[in-house]
């Protein structure tokens, strides 16, 4: 058979491009093997942690006589609604964790909280309207906070759903009872050395999404937004003391931290 200069022209240039897509399929594979891998790395890290729960009560009384349980000075009833960050994963204690310090602060060594827990970590919005909603809501509470929404996120509910659910909390809040409502931004967690490239950046773009519409909620309902997430954000994408060991959950500091912004905001 007697090859021209056409034909070896073809046959070199399907050569070239058989190589062309082989290369291309391994790099394919090699990226989706490396995504799964740093996506199982996040919560295998988590999960490897072994957090355990903090020994948290339903009710916790900051009595500034440090007489517990006394009704008679009881100045604020708080209920604290939300998930592991409400609950204070990361923490020894309850004592240390973000709604107990701010009760405390809202004490100040003057008035009697009675703190209301309700909270559950790995749960969802819809798990607060499910279980926790009408409890707080029957505690007759004169503050609420609300930080609820990481458990969404990870979960991949989505934005649409999250809106309706946090809407129904809200609004039923703000129907049934006569308390200063405030609403917590989800504030970003996940160290750079627990989220690789691109899921740090992916979990960031989606905590600003269902921010912004808590925000417009906040506006919607006329109620207070505190914003914990922009204070924060860039030192909760780094490791440092701010965080538990599953580099996920914060550490005492971490929640004195939140806890500083919130108070501020409240007591502006």
């Amino acid at each position: 058979m007697v090859y021209n200069i056409s034909m070896f022209k073809i046959f070199r240039g399907n050569k070239k491009k058989k190589t062309t897509l082989v290369i291309a399929a391994i790099l394919v594979a090699a990226g989706i093997l490396y995504l799964n891998r740093a996506y199982s790395h996040i919560y295998s890290t988590i999960a490897a942690a072994g957090l355990t729960p903090v020994d948290n009560k339903a009710q916790y009384f900051i009595d500034a006589t440090n007489q517990a349980n006394n009704m008679e000075t009881t100045n604020i009833v708080y209920s604290a609604l939300g998930d592991s960050l409400t609950a204070g994963a990361g923490v020894d204690n309850y004592q240390e964790s973000l709604s107990y310090v701010l009760a405390t602060k809202l004490s100040g060594g003057e008035k009697t909280v009675i703190l209301n827990n309700h909270s559950l970590p790995g749960i969802e919005t819809a798990g607060i309207i499910s279980d926790y909603l009408e409890p707080a809501i029957s505690d007759d509470p004169d503050l609420v906070t609300v930080l609820i929404g990481i458990n969404d996120i990870h979960n991949k509910v989505s934005a649409a759903h999250f809106r309706k659910n946090y809407e129904e909390i809200l609004s039923r809040l703000k129907q049934t009872t006569k308390a200063d409502i405030y609403l917590i931004s989800i504030p970003f967690i996940g160290a750079d050395s627990l989220m690789l490239p691109p899921y740090q950046a992916l979990f960031d773009a989606r905590t600003k999404e269902f921010n912004k519409i808590i925000k417009e909620l906040a506006d919607k309902y006329t109620v207070n937004y505190i914003d914990v997430y922009a204070p924060t954000v860039d030192l909760f994408k780094t490791s440092g003391d701010h965080y538990s060991r599953d580099l996920f959950h914060p550490s005492a500091s971490g929640y004195k931290l939140w806890a500083d912004i919130i108070y501020a905001d409240i007591n502006k």
